[in-house]
């Protein structure tokens, strides 16, 4: 099988060395690809400097413009499995391992780093919103997601080219929701996420709310109004 982790990167100078040099160290049958998303600090020159597999945006796309484009230099180069990473530090590759072979054995579309699965989600705001688009998924596909908003997920071939040629597929939520509806085969894996090693969440308290009634909108009345197909 050829496995792709995608790395989306933007301002993550201070943490995308030892990331990445952790894979190459402990994981090198696995490829990667580091999409620097416009950063307006050196990321792409430490990337460089390290000769890292690397697409540097000229602009800043978000996470949708860059995650979609590792999509698409995973379709381009006959991946089985792309794996979304992030450059932050906050997730741990030996879960990979068992993330791919939930996959096979089980024949699904999507594979979501869970850190809910046996673990209690901890009393926060974040948290809160976390359950409620839980809820709101539940209630429009009738499955139960705990950890909708991970960012560490792999998709299968299928997936690689959905996501790959669609608009407006973005690594969120509700794309989760609207692929549940139209027959992707979606499940969890335990995980333990770490905090973040350097520089600041892009979620303040503010964009935080914004994100939960922008997600929880979107499941409930904007998906029933998309078309999208899974083909087999």
């Amino acid at each position: 099988m050829k496995i792709l982790i995608i790395i989306p990167a933007y301002n993550e100078a201070e943490s995308i060395v030892n990331v990445v040099n952790h894979l190459i160290n402990n994981y090198s049958t696995f490829d990667y690809i580091v999409i620097n998303d416009g950063s307006n600090d050196n990321t792409a020159e430490v990337c460089r400097k390290n000769n890292f597999n690397l697409i540097d945006l000229p602009i800043n796309l978000g996470l949708a413009g860059a995650f979609q484009t590792g999509m698409k230099y995973a379709l381009y180069n006959g991946y089985d499995y792309a794996i979304q990473y992030d450059g932050d530090g906050q997730h741990n590759s030996e879960y990979i391992a068992g993330m791919l072979k939930k996959a096979n054995d089980e024949n699904l579309d999507i594979v979501i780093g869970s850190r809910f699965i046996s673990e209690k989600k901890p009393f926060t705001f974040r948290m809160l919103g976390n359950s409620l688009i839980e809820i709101c998924i539940f209630l429009t596909t009738g499955k139960r997601i705990t950890d909708s908003t991970s960012g560490m997920r792999l998709y299968s071939k299928k997936m690689i080219k959905k996501l790959a040629t669609s608009m407006n597929y973005g690594p969120e939520p509700d794309t989760i929701a609207f692929l549940l509806r139209n027959g992707a085969k979606v499940e969890e894996y335990q995980v333990h996420m770490n905090e973040r090693t350097s520089g600041e969440s892009y979620l303040n308290l503010t964009r935080s709310i914004k994100y939960m009634f922008h997600m929880c909108s979107s499941i409930l009345i904007v998906q029933w109004f998309r078309n999208g197909e899974i083909k087999k």
